[in-house]
């Protein structure tokens, strides 16, 4: 990482933190997806600063941000766009919806119907959205930061797993300390969200980021390890869906990411063993009758981390 990277990825990491306070690790985690291309999926209970976190990564880069607010009467067009009849040209014209911004914050996106969520799913995936046989893609760099509430809250939907697969990291945001709660009613009180964060970067300079991110070395043994992980995760019988091929490649390059965020050109074990449950957690489905004899809330973790802890780590 040049001086001149360094600097910017340490402003944005304070501009951030000046809003969300006493969580760096699901600062750095976001700044991970981001750099990673990737897409985070953030899952709390209400009120934990989920939707925060989303605007203050939106406001301390130059770029553009939609906020949708998914509700159950939304439509796929209420989020990509729709033609409308130009009685003027005699001819159909694509108005773009809230999906065209460099940063789209989905809040709430469990609230929505699955006939709403797919819509996200080819510009999550492909930076594109396809509408009567039309191609319109996304501007770069372009980041989906959704929230979403526990799914035994009432009024929610599942997501699809082909819908989770195409989110990069999982995070939870957790209740703050004591202290940076105290810090939260000492300074932030009647505060608006973002008013506190400024940007400090250019977009482009995002995706230049994003390019060398993707120079960063990986060892072919740090691959074998990779991929040793996954495999056990589709041989075990406790869970019946293991980590797909997308998972695999997201796994790399977040690794990638870390390894840029801690000023390194190369990867280490432990880039990829500190990203294995975030990455992986969301991707795997456990078998119904080990949930139901386990009495956990969420036993993927638990499966992961016994996988991590006997899976050898290359030297």
């Amino acid at each position: 990482m040049t001086t001149t990277a360094a600097n910017l990825i340490t402003q944005l990491q304070q501009s951030i933190g000046r809003v969300i306070r006493g969580k760096d690790e699901a600062i750095r985690l976001t700044l991970i997806a981001l750099l990673a291309k990737g897409h985070l999926l953030i899952e709390d209970v209400p009120g934990v600063g989920k939707t925060t976190l989303a605007q203050a990564m939106a406001h301390s880069f130059r770029c553009t941000f939609q906020r949708i607010q998914f509700t159950s009467d939304m439509l796929p067009s209420d989020v990509i766009g729709i033609s409308m009849f130009n009685q003027v040209d005699q001819r159909f014209e694509f108005k773009p919806g809230p999906i065209f911004a460099n940063i789209v914050l989905a809040d709430e996106i469990n609230r929505t119907t699955p006939k709403t969520q797919s819509a996200l799913l080819e510009a999550m995936n492909e930076s594109q959205v396809t509408l009567d046989n039309r191609t319109y893609p996304l501007a770069q760099p372009f980041m989906v930061l959704a929230t979403q509430n526990p799914i035994e809250h009432h009024g929610t939907y599942p997501l699809p797993e082909s819908q989770l697969d195409r989110f990069l990291l999982r995070i939870r945001m957790g209740y703050p300390s004591r202290e940076s709660e105290k810090d939260i009613l000492r300074s932030r009180v009647g505060a608006h969200a973002g008013a506190t964060s400024e940007p400090v970067m250019e977009a482009g300079d995002v995706v230049a980021m994003q390019e060398t991110v993707e120079a960063v070395r990986v060892d072919d043994s740090l691959l074998d390890y990779a991929l040793e992980i996954i495999e056990r995760t589709r041989q075990t019988e406790r869970l019946t869906l293991g980590v797909s091929p997308r998972g695999s490649l997201m796994l790399q390059r977040a690794a990638q990411a870390r390894a840029f965020l801690e000023g390194r050109d190369f990867c280490l074990p432990d880039d990829f063993k500190q990203l294995v449950l975030p990455v992986f957690a969301h991707r795997v489905v456990v078998n119904t009758r080990y949930a139901a004899a386990q009495k956990q809330s969420a036993p993927a973790e638990t499966i992961l981390r016994e996988i991590l802890e006997t899976t050898p780590v290359p030297l």
